[in-house]
């Protein structure tokens, strides 16, 4: 850097005119040496540094400006200018009777440079041709004199033009960069709907989407999907400005957009991003706190009446005891049969509304089925065939004790749907890399009008007395603790119940690889530096953010295993972002509705404390045995 300087500055002392650069301090950056020798300046006015103020001041006392009647009024004003500087050419005629041309520019990181050129002999040519020409007018000369200093006040003004040129070339690359590098789509489209601007990212927002959309129209660039917005698009038209949210067919994401309408003309500017884990985020926090409020509602109820069944059931013991009449023997029976329906009636609604969370570990799409197959084929009728068919492999990340649950549930009812034949298919598919979606179907007579509209609210049942309506709804309950969607529908024949989870791949974690442990409680992380060196790992262990990122650094981290609250401002939840070349887990005793742990589920995997070391390793993705 030194020797480049040096080059520049002996550079500079080479050419003809004076130049000095003064930044916005007023304060001199840079100059050569002939604007030293123009203006016979000390050396202290030459070094970087130097006050302009005391520049003007100094040639004022020497008398470069003439008799100047008010010194101190003339160096305030010169200064003012120089902060207020535009561009501007001039010439003008020293105190010592040269001449000199000044061209003055600003500067885009604040000051200004300034170019002074010696015109003597040029206006002395021009006197001389003045003076001796016979032939052309006076008319002529003057003309042409004025033309000169035309041309020479036209050529500053066309390099100051390039310069701003430049500026702006380089200001538009940033800014088209810096909406490229953006997680959204930026783009604005004219009265017509034609877009002209945009920002390349329609196809990351909405997959299947072109990239080239400059010109094209609204509707040709977002397919099937501009009828949902197209009245938001005329809504903004008309100078209205709307925020909504639609689901996009073709990729199954859920997309947030906002339509601005063009203050200057007519058009739209439009900002949409992704949402689709934001939403199923706020599905699984919203789930949630309905279930708590039905703890809340049904908790004392549920209490009183176990406590009446017990009553009841204790009384009718006593009863068939005293009595011996044939008749009164069935009453007694079915009275005692009916509490004891009320009792497991009573621990189903315990079992849904009671603390339950999602909690993902990875899981194997295969040996998953497998289980599933091994557990629902002994409880299926002889004539009812069971076929699983799976479109999709490899790890997840879901809950297998809530979904083998659930699926165990649906597979259920669907025997009894078919009676004594039929067959049931139990379906795996991804899609668009968005959800992983589970469905069951049967042969069976299908949904009827009133269960389509009412099958997932709890306590319906189209089995009469044998049954209690809540299967529907626990299996509703777990899909929404994760976040995902649950349809109803009737195929050909039969019914179908799809349960739509975000997808979410698992990485397997090598047994040998080192840990980075982010715990700021000490007696904590010592019980999880435990359970991770039993499971073959070596652990480098942080307290907050900082340490963490620093660490990372310098160490070959395999996973990064962080709780969310740690010491300093900066929870873990921004270490996904900070160290994305990493795989991050989270951890954290928040309760689910706390808004660090909503975040920490959207951001990575997340595995609720306390955990046991079979937990942690079937959260971190170590492969269980054959056994």
């Amino acid at each position: 850097m030194m020797n480049r300087d040096a080059l520049t500055q002996a550079g500079l002392n080479l050419i003809q005119q004076a130049l000095s650069i003064y930044d916005s301090d007023l304060r001199l950056a840079v100059c050569n040496r002939r604007f030293a020798e123009m203006f016979t300046l000390p050396e202290r006015l030459t070094t970087i540094g130097a006050s302009f103020e005391e520049t003007i001041r100094h040639l004022v006392a020497c008398g470069e400006y003439g008799e100047v009647d008010d010194p101190e009024s003339f160096i305030a004003t010169r200064v003012e200018q120089a902060r207020a500087f535009e561009p501007h050419y001039m010439e003008r005629t020293r105190a010592n009777g040269r001449t000199i041309s000044v061209e003055g520019a600003p500067l885009p990181q604040g000051g200004w440079v300034t170019v002074y050129t010696d015109i003597t002999a040029m206006k002395q040519q021009e006197q001389l041709l003045r003076t001796r020409s016979e032939l052309l007018s006076e008319e002529v000369l003057k003309r042409s004199e004025e033309v000169s200093a035309a041309n020479r006040e036209l050529a500053s003004s066309n390099a100051a033009l390039k310069e701003a040129r430049r500026e702006l070339t380089e200001i538009e690359a940033r800014t088209r960069l810096t909406t490229e590098m953006m997680p959204a789509h930026l783009a604005r489209v004219d009265a017509s709907g034609h877009y002209t601007f945009s920002n390349r990212r329609l196809s990351s927002v909405m997959p299947g989407r072109p990239s080239d959309i400059l010109g094209r129209h609204i509707s040709e660039a977002l397919g099937p999907a501009y009828d949902k917005v197209k009245p938001h698009l005329e809504r903004a038209l008309g100078g209205e400005q709307s925020i909504f949210e639609f689901t996009d067919d073709g990729s199954s994401r859920r997309i947030r957009a906002v339509f601005t309408p063009d203050p200057v003309e007519p058009g739209v500017y439009i900002l949409s991003h992704d949402v689709t884990e934001e939403t199923q985020a706020r599905a699984a926090l919203q789930q949630t706190r309905r279930r708590e409020l039905a703890v809340q509602l049904t908790s004392g109820m549920a209490h009183d009446f176990a406590n009446l069944l017990t009553i009841i059931l204790g009384m009718q013991s006593k009863l068939a005891r005293m009595v011996d009449a044939p008749e009164a023997e069935a009453l007694i029976t079915a009275t005692l049969q009916a509490a004891r329906r009320g009792g497991d009636l009573l621990n189903r609604i315990a079992d849904i509304t009671t603390h339950r969370a999602w909690r993902p570990e990875p899981v194997a799409l295969a040996r998953f089925l497998g289980e599933l197959e091994t557990l629902a084929s002994p409880s299926l009728p002889a004539g009812v065939g069971l076929h699983i068919d799976a479109r999709a492999e490899g790890d997840f990340l879901l809950d297998p004790g809530m979904l083998l649950d659930a699926t165990l549930n649906l597979v259920l009812n669907a025997a009894d749907a078919c009676g004594e034949t039929g067959r049931i298919s139990v379906a795996l598919r991804t899609v668009k890399d968005t959800w992983l979606e589970l469905s069951v179907s049967d042969t069976g007579p299908g949904f009827s009008e009133e269960a389509l509209r009412h099958g997932l609210d709890p306590f319906f049942t189209t089995k009469g007395g044998e049954g209690t309506g809540l299967g529907l709804a626990m299996v509703y309950d777990m899909v929404k603790l994760a976040g995902g969607e649950v349809k109803l529908a009737n195929g050909a024949p039969g019914a179908r119940v799809t349960l739509r989870l975000p997808l979410r791949r698992a990485e397997a974690l090598s047994q040998t690889g080192l840990v980075l442990l982010v715990e700021d409680n000490a007696d904590l992380r010592a019980q999880v530096r435990e359970m991770l060196t039993g499971l073959g790992h070596t652990v480098a262990e942080a307290a907050s953010v900082d340490e963490a990122c620093a660490l990372a650094e310098g160490l070959d981290v395999a996973l990064v295993l962080s709780d969310i609250t740690l010491e300093g401002e900066r929870p873990g939840t921004v270490l996904p972002d900070l160290l994305p070349d990493l795989p991050v887990h989270l951890m954290t005793s928040l309760p689910p509705d706390h808004p660090l742990h909503a975040e920490g589920r959207r951001r990575a995997p997340l595995i609720a404390k306390p955990f046991t070391a079979a937990q942690l390793a079937a959260f971190l993705g170590h492969r269980r045995s054959a056994a």
